[in-house]
């Protein structure tokens, strides 16, 4: 018979340098490595043919014209299906799709495309005449800011998941039902999308959720469950849709630009003693209201248009998060400028905790340098308060041997809290960052973790590593540049995602703690940004303040 308490699921943490064989080995892993794991796009149904898709350059582009005699000498062409909004053509094979599609040369009618430049300029502006509304207050908040000892701004551009598969979904409708095969973060919003667009019950829709190949939030959208519930409708037969990158880059909703301006007051030091600690701070963000947007097009079913026009001038908390700092700061007010920027965006990994601590611990360490004080030692001082996340930065120093962050030791600090109270994740990192040939590289990456009970540790180690992994792509990739609604460059390689020979050496120790789980899923993308930033001002002596960081060139 079960105990009547018995002790909950725990595994204890391994030594950063240990590479023990895991306790609970992941059943997935051989398939995952031999390629045999299948996805959504592998799913093979009797009879099916493969669809692809052109859109829009924005969600209130029509479809305006294309030539469907173009496409006459391309064999196998199934159907052509088009809506309001986009255009689809499947084939006995997806190239032989995409080859009509492009032979076709569909063009939509764009009332308002959208520049990045135009992105920018409108943060700009708003920023530092826009109308404020107060998302939190510490202390005596903002009126115990008398001056600005030191105030410095924070860009963080439009974030693209880029999953590994675009966007994949397959149909069948026969009988007033419809299969769908398809990978969904969201899946009951997807099935009710589908069965709304076709005009059948929902229970008239099932719904098999296949794996996402790496969603990163892409896949809480639905659009794709809408268009091939509507294409296997009308072609009467089996059939996958699979999109472009283009198209992925185009419908896919970026994680939101974030102009943000920091300012604080520093206490004057005694004779003999140092000087810089924070006595007041504000924080001050630009960025469009996206959990409200969000919200709007996952419960409600708007379309992206309608869900901006909704929530626009909206204050939002939730894509402020972070942006109070973890640290003991007598007085700090947080106030946040709806953006309405004319993008719809959304959910990536790391959510709005990514832009706010990649301005948050790059301001500490801008003040630390102001002020002489040692970037260790500096954050310790003000976190009385949180002893479990000084002790993640005790240990990360020691991990990576850290030296002080001097001039040219190219070593760089970075910690974060997500969530409140014991139920918070915590983790703190020290990048290293070497000069050599083709310019500077991040050669090492030292993390501590705190996650409460650890369920999981193989798991666990896996969400960390590969959310610093990520997290060098958001600091080093490439930002996807929009003209005319369009990304200037479409391909993966455009993205300048890491390959492996761009990973570092990653050393990561999990702290044993008797607290409630938390997630470690986002921690090592929101930290590893701030801590290459730092490191690659150890190194250069130059301080980039825009995501990415080498968006501008050095």
């Amino acid at each position: 018979p079960p105990p009547l308490k018995p002790e909950p699921p725990r595994e204890k943490p391994l030594p950063a340098d240990v590479d023990a064989a895991p306790a609970y080995p992941r059943i997935d892993l051989p398939s995952k490595v031999d390629g045999s794991h299948r996805f959504a796009g592998d799913v093979r149904l009797p009879g099916m043919v493969f669809a692809s898709i052109r859109h829009g350059p924005a969600d209130g582009s029509e479809l305006d014209s294309f030539d469907t005699k173009a496409a006459a000498g391309i064999r196998g062409i199934a159907g052509v299906v088009r809506s309001k909004r986009w255009l689809a053509v499947a084939a006995d094979t997806w190239w032989s799709a995409e080859a009509a599609l492009a032979a076709m040369k569909p063009r939509f009618r764009t009332v308002a495309p959208v520049n990045s430049a135009d992105i920018a300029a409108r943060l700009d502006t708003l920023l530092t005449a826009g109308e404020a509304h107060v998302i939190a207050e510490t202390g005596f908040g903002g009126e115990a800011l008398e001056r600005v000892d030191i105030g410095r701004r924070y860009e963080v551009e439009p974030a693209y998941a880029a999953p590994l598969e675009t966007a994949t979904a397959t149909a069948r409708f026969a009988d007033g039902r419809l299969d769908l095969w398809i990978a969904a973060q969201a899946p009951e919003q997807a099935r009710l999308a589908a069965a709304r667009a076709i005009g059948i019950a929902t229970e008239d829709v099932a719904l098999y959720p296949m794996p996402a190949g790496g969603s990163f939030d892409a896949r809480l959208e639905h659009d794709h469950a809408i268009e091939i519930a509507l294409i296997a409708k009308e072609l009467g037969r089996p059939v996958q849709l699979v999109w472009p990158r283009r198209d992925e880059l185009i419908r896919a909703r970026p994680r939101a630009p974030y102009w943000m301006l920091l300012g604080a007051q520093l206490a004057k030091g005694a004779p003999g003693t140092p000087g810089g600690a924070i006595e007041a701070m504000r924080v001050r963000v630009a960025t469009p209201p996206a959990m409200r947007e969000f919200g709007q097009r996952l419960f409600a079913g708007r379309t992206s248009m309608a869900a901006m026009r909704n929530t626009a001038g909206e204050a939002d908390p939730l894509a402020l998060q972070g942006a109070l700092p973890p640290y003991t700061i007598p007085a700090v007010m947080v106030e946040h400028i709806p953006a309405d920027i004319g993008l719809p965006v959304g959910r990536v990994r790391g959510n709005s905790w990514g832009p706010t601590i990649f301005a948050i611990e790059s301001f500490i360490d801008e003040i630390a340098a102001k002020s002489k004080r040692e970037p260790l030692s500096f954050r310790m001082s003000m976190l009385g308060g949180d002893v479990r996340l000084a002790a993640c930065l005790q240990r990360a120093a020691q991990l990576a041997e850290w030296d002080g962050g001097l001039d040219q030791s190219g070593q760089g600090l970075a910690c974060a809290r997500l969530g409140e109270g014991t139920d918070a994740a915590r983790i703190a990192c020290v990048a290293t960052a070497r000069q050599g040939e083709g310019g500077v590289r991040v050669v090492r990456l030292s993390a501590a973790v705190d996650i409460g009970r650890i369920i999981n540790h193989d798991i666990a180690k896996q969400q960390i590593e590969g959310g610093l992994v990520f997290g060098i792509g958001i600091a080093l990739g490439n930002a996807v540049r929009l003209r005319g609604g369009l990304p200037e460059e479409a391909g993966e390689a455009a993205l300048g995602l890491p390959t492996l020979a761009d990973c570092p050496e990653m050393r990561v120790q999990f702290i044993a703690s008797d607290a409630a789980p938390a997630d470690p899923g986002e921690l090592g993308a929101v930290v590893a940004p701030p801590a290459i930033a730092n490191a690659l001002y150890s190194a250069t002596g130059l301080r980039l303040r825009r995501l990415p960081l080498l968006s501008d060139g050095i």
